[in-house]
Formats: C-alpha cells, structure tokens, sequence
C-alpha cells in the first residue's frame, strides 16, 4: 500500500494516482475572500471556450455555455466584420446557512470578439443553441475562379 502522507483513516497521496483524494496544498486558505470579485467574474471571460473552425461552406464558432439560457447569450456582428457572442451566468443564492467548501464554476459577465475574413456573408449568421453549446455559423462567399477566356492565336 502506499504510503499514507495525510492521515483521516482515508488512502491519499499526492504520488498515488489512485487516491481517493486529491492533494490540495491551499485547502483551508479563504482565497476567494481575497480576490475582489471583479476579479473572479473576468475569470468567467477567460473560461469561455469556443472553437473556431473553417469547412469549404462556412465558418464555424462553438462555445461551450454550460447552465447558460439562450436568452442570456447575445450574438452580434458589429463594425462590420467582429463576431461578438457575450451574455452572463448568474451567481447561485446563498443561503446565510449554507458552507461553501469550494467554488470554481465562475459567474459574471463573458464577452468574446473574433474578426471575421473578408468572405463572410455577414447577412446570414445563424446561431442554435443545443445542450449548453451554442453555435454560430457564418457563411462564406463562394470562390470567385477568374473567368479564363481562350484565344484563338492566329497565323
């Protein structure tokens, strides 16, 4: 058996992969009292995830927006050619006899900016939400093939 390095009857230990717990060198420390809570709503900003990706036909944004409603993300296209998907995920009540004992899902505010290429058909965004992942798709313009005309060479 490994060796035990913080008792409670229980198997933990930082080397032991199987552990039932996970060592945490700054379990007891407040540190969320520390931190001023515009501070851990920017983390909300930080932890919005979206994948980019470009097929032949569009470009297509994927976040993920877990506990979010679609009525509290906005989706806009400003200046012309910035994509901009934003929205807020509210703080949990707390009830005056409830103990936290650790509070990493962030809350507030998210706003995220991409500057979309010049074959965007800004016209026809679309945007679904599904599962806590919203989607935004934007299409492309087709590939205009320059028009080659053959001549005829005389002689």
């Amino acid at each position: 058996m490994a060796l035990s390095l913080f008792g409670n009857g229980r198997r933990s230990n930082v080397f032991d992969p199987f552990s039932l717990d996970i060592w945490d060198p700054f379990e007891g420390f407040s540190t969320l009292a520390n931190i001023p809570s515009s501070a851990r709503e920017t983390t909300a900003i930080a932890n919005t995830r979206i994948d980019w990706k470009e097929t032949p036909e569009a470009h297509i944004f994927k976040a993920d927006l877990p506990g979010i409603k679609k009525e509290e993300v906005k989706v806009e296209v400003e200046d012309g050619r910035v994509l901009q998907i934003s929205g807020e995920r509210s703080r949990e009540q707390e009830d005056k006899n409830d103990k936290w004992h650790r509070v990493e899902r962030s809350s507030g505010k998210f706003v995220r900016r991409f500057r979309l290429p010049e074959n965007a058909k800004i016209d026809q965004v679309k945007a679904a939400m599904e599962n806590g992942v919203l989607t935004v798709t934007v299409p492309k313009e087709e590939e205009k093939k320059p028009e080659v005309k053959a001549i005829d060479i005389s002689g």
